[in-house]
């Protein structure tokens, strides 16, 4: 057995199983022990009788490595295995305990399909990472039995599976800090560091980092930011917005980090959020430089960078998020702190005509934006509860010239310009 799994089987009886099915978590724990009868967890209760299923769960040492693997195993899984399989994401976590949460992948088969599968998953097993566990239900269906691999041991280890209460909060928050949302530049670094070997233009991005000399001194022209989704009218408003004030009107991501954006959204999560992360600093040493010479507007910065990632992380309704007042909502220590920060909010239906009359190539997010409804809520959710400084809310469904005057009006009275 691998050194590093050790700990892992040691409490593996102690651990909650989150598997995602239409877009929510679905819970159930294992037991070495049966006491007493014991209800058949949602997950299993829709299967049939000739049903078996099967999980994989990504246990690497090396994050980035682990993180890799687990993003490229989907699309190896979905290749591989007969149709019907019906791939869905899973996880395992010890409750209330950060740093805890795998992930990986549970999926159902046939018993007529199960050699095939079984060597594939034979065939991962021996990959580092990879923990492999099957699941078969008793005669009567009543009970289900997980059994965990072990090739090192050459033995099956059985549980039983058994009902297991919601957690608090989703756990993907357990794993969030410096995974999906960067709360330091150094950490966001040490992620893009590490990739070199894999991804060459890491080392492009890497030199456009920024001195970090006075990353927090506070500016000497206010610095405003516009945050919201896409079409509630941010291009409109930071532009007329510069024109009223005379100011320097500056994006995040900047411009001279587009050359690499296609690349970063193709990898996984960690990858791609670090790489978002850098952009942020890079941003800020920008207004630091410009709001010695005059007010500066900002078309999304650390709020985007953030909303988007815990709201991605966590699947379900909002009531999934991070509590109010989590640290994940801290603005970051190292990070120049905006004066005022503005979030546009539009009508749903208003957005989507919008929307249409765009043409513009969108992120995976962006376009999950415009069909999940609950991704949309944990979005502009997420927006609301970050900390330092808090968003101050507009209605974008107005005119244009209307949206204007009222956020000049904010910023005369925040701002004091």
């Amino acid at each position: 057995m691998a050194r590093h799994l050790k700990p892992l089987f040691q409490r593996w009886s102690s651990r909650v199983f989150s598997v995602e099915l239409d877009g929510a978590p679905l819970y159930f724990g294992i037991r070495e022990k049966l006491r007493g009868a014991t209800v058949l967890p949602a997950v299993f209760s829709r299967l049939q009788k000739e049903d078996r299923c099967y999980s994989l769960l990504v246990c690497s040492r090396d994050r980035i490595r682990g993180d890799r693997f687990h993003w490229e195993l989907r699309d190896k899984l979905l290749k591989d295995l007969p149709p019907g399989s019906d791939v869905a994401t899973m996880s395992s976590f010890l409750p209330d305990e950060k740093g805890s949460l795998v992930k990986g992948y549970f999926f159902k088969s046939r018993a007529e399909n199960s050699p095939l599968i079984e060597g594939i998953l034979s065939d991962l097993e021996h990959t580092d990472p990879v923990l492999v566990c099957s699941y078969s239900q008793s005669e009567d269906g009543q009970q289900w039995t997980q059994s965990l691999w072990s090739h090192a041991e050459k033995k099956q280890m059985k549980f039983y599976v058994v009902p297991s209460e919601a957690p608090k909060h989703h756990p993907s928050a357990l794993n969030m800090i410096n995974s999906d949302v960067f709360y330091s530049l150094d950490e966001a670094c040490d992620v893009l560091k590490k990739c070199g070997d894999i991804i060459p233009e890491t080392q492009s991005v890497l030199r456009m980092l920024p001195s970090r000399v006075d990353a927090r001194r506070k500016p000497d022209f206010p610095v405003i930011v516009i945050e919201g989704l896409d079409a509630t009218g941010k291009t409109t408003l930071t532009e007329s917005l510069r024109d009223s004030l005379g100011a320097t009107l500056l994006r995040s991501p900047p411009q001279c980090l587009s050359t690499w954006r296609a690349r970063f959204d193709r990898e996984p999560p960690i990858i791609r959020r670090a790489f978002y992360a850098v952009g942020n600093y890079i941003t800020a040493e920008q207004i630091c430089q410009e709001s010695a010479k005059s007010p500066v507007i900002v078309d999304r910065f650390w709020h985007s960078t953030a909303a988007y990632a815990i709201a991605t992380a966590v699947t379900g309704p909002v009531s999934n998020l991070p509590h109010d007042g989590s640290e994940v909502y801290c603005w970051p220590s190292d990070l120049l702190q905006p004066s005022l920060v503005v979030l546009l909010t539009l009508d749903p239906e208003e957005r989507t005509r919008r929307l249409r009359n765009r043409g513009l190539m969108k992120t995976d997010e962006e376009q999950e934006l415009d069909h999940n409804k609950l991704f949309r809520d944990r979005v502009e959710e997420a927006y609301r509860r970050i900390i330092g400084p808090l968003c101050i809310t507009v209605d974008a469904s107005p005119s244009a010239d209307l949206v204007l005057q009222q956020v000049l009006l904010l910023i005369r009275a925040k701002c004091h310009l």
